[in-house]
């Protein structure tokens, strides 16, 4: 996030700490409509390095109704590189490798095309539309309640 001078042409660089604080902050007020959440995995990280994310699966597609859960790991690089995105709740979507859940940065649009900008709560939004796009909306699903094997990010 850059805060501008108003007309200079000037901008400030938000540091990442106060970035992430932004960010945790907007996600423990609940954002949206209530289908996509966020928050720290451990309050105790004082890098803030590892999300938890939580969404819930979009109306008119085989993914109504469940609820996802994915880990976001944000390096000490971001938010000028995103973060490392994997479903920990098992899913199949074309964008998600079969065996981890890694969401590959390659085939979703604002991961491949990252700016600074962009924030957990944008990712988690793009993958529930995702989920609705045609070639994911009727795609046969693992059982519910199933996880992929939990691997580091």
């Amino acid at each position: 996030m850059t805060l501008g001078g108003s007309g200079g042409g000037s901008s400030v660089v938000v540091p990442r700490n106060f970035r992430l604080l932004e960010e945790l902050e907007r996600g423990e007020k609940g954002i949206g409509d209530g289908t996509v959440s966020y928050g720290m995995e451990d309050g105790d990280d004082i890098f803030m390095r590892s999300w938890t994310g939580t969404i819930i699966g979009p109306h008119n597609s085989v993914h109504e109704g469940r609820i996802y859960q994915l880990k976001l790991f944000c390096d000490k690089d971001y938010p000028e590189k995103p973060p490392s995105v994997r479903f920990h709740s098992r899913i199949n979507m074309t964008c998600v490798n079969p065996e981890t859940g890694v969401v590959e940065p390659k085939k979703i649009a604002m991961l491949a095309s990252w700016h600074r900008e962009y924030t957990m709560e944008n990712i988690l939004v793009q993958l529930k539309k995702e989920m609705s796009a045609p070639h994911n909306r009727k795609l046969v699903q693992p059982p519910e309640g199933t996880f992929f094997r939990s691997v580091d990010l």
